[in-house]
């Protein structure tokens, strides 16, 4: 079986915005990003899944019940936060995308939206976050113990539904992804406080413990609507380019949005000394001045308000951010053209505006 990351291997592309890259389906309408179109949004994929969701919010609903009222009521906290459920609906649109009628991926997509929820409740303990989706976080209110207990049962919910489904190749893909996820996490826990971390490894650690998720939300379809791996790999990496493109922007706009925006305050990446790409940029093109105060700002030395428009300013004077977000557009590309494979119509058409929604959240 041919590895899926293969296809989009975050160590293997050139960084450079592509053009005239496109798709190589003959029959593939063609999307740029980066073209002058209305601003994007993940209405039309709303839209697309908005049945197959009420079953998919029916199963979640039904599954975070516990005997224990503490249970539901901090998984609730977060689950009906406001969050744009875009993990699951990537499953559902996947799904419309083959043709796929039945009704296992209702369960399959519960199940990405509780192992998302989970690490969301296990990285906010281990970040000291105080904001999620622009509300206080579950650690704030309950305490780091009730959280990381609910996540891991919130973790075992998924892997129920992922044995009723009784694929072994579904629940591999699903527990391979949470494998990951949770690899990328500690191995940017490891890269915390540390301003010289490569630009490869910052690849390695979004590409875990964001994009494999994406791309295991999308394969799992391919798996259940019976379709050739070359589809299934046609989804993984259309899931993983997006969900790299997705923390890309995401790492940007901590040094040009606000809480109002993102839904945590920002700066938040900054005070907690992560080297996202904006960082690594800007450490890297600094003179021997800039890069003292890198190092000692993500060492936790700098992190007053006058310290993070330091920072910003630098970001902005070097390039970095408007280069990250020149790579989440490249990466936006990849995802696009792997949808090339397929038949256009609705759910294509979603899914491709999906990609754009995620890169436009920073403009």
């Amino acid at each position: 079986m041919r590895d899926p990351g293969a296809l989009c291997n975050p160590q293997r592309v050139a960084f450079a915005t592509p053009r005239g890259h496109i798709a190589v389906h003959m029959t593939a309408t063609i999307h740029r990003l980066g073209e002058t179109r209305p601003t994007p949004s993940l209405e039309p994929m709303v839209q697309l899944v908005t049945g197959d969701m009420n079953m998919v919010n029916a199963v979640i609903l039904s599954r975070m019940q516990s005997q224990i009222p503490l249970i539901p009521e901090l998984a609730g906290h977060l689950i009906a936060g406001g969050g744009k459920r875009m993990r699951p609906m990537l499953t559902l649109a996947s799904a419309r995308l083959l043709g796929y009628t039945g009704t296992r991926h209702h369960r399959l997509a519960a199940a990405v939206e509780f192992i998302h929820t989970a690490t969301l409740l296990h990285d906010d303990v281990v970040d000291g976050s105080d904001l999620r989706r622009g509300k206080r976080t579950a650690n704030l209110i309950w305490g780091n113990p009730a959280s990381v207990l609910v996540g891991d049962f919130l973790f075992s919910r998924s892997f129920e539904l992922m044995v009723e489904d009784g694929s072994l190749k579904v629940l591999g893909i699903l527990a391979g992804a949470s494998a990951i996820i949770a690899e990328g996490e500690v191995n940017q826990l490891t890269a915390a406080r540390r301003v010289d971390t490569p630009e490869e490894r910052y690849l390695d650690i979004i590409g875990a413990k964001t994009a494999a998720l994406f791309a295991a939300a999308c394969r799992v379809s391919a798996v259940v609507a019976e379709r050739p791996e070359s589809e299934e790999l046609a989804l993984d990496a259309y899931g993983r380019n997006l969900g790299i493109a997705f923390q890309l922007v995401d790492d940007a706009i901590d040094y040009v949005s606000d809480a109002g925006t993102m839904g945590k305050d920002a700066g938040d990446d900054f005070r907690e000394g992560k080297a996202t790409l904006p960082v690594i940029l800007a450490y890297a093109r600094g003179g021997a001045e800039d890069r003292t105060f890198w190092k000692a700002a993500i060492e936790g030395h700098r992190n007053r308000d006058e310290d993070f428009a330091r920072a910003i300013s630098l970001v902005r004077s070097t390039r970095a951010v408007e280069d990250t977000l020149a790579r989440a557009r490249h990466y936006g590309q990849r995802a696009i053209d792997a949808l090339g494979v397929f038949a256009n119509g609705k759910a294509k058409d979603s899914m491709i505006e999906a990609v754009e929604f995620a890169v436009a959240r920073a403009y």
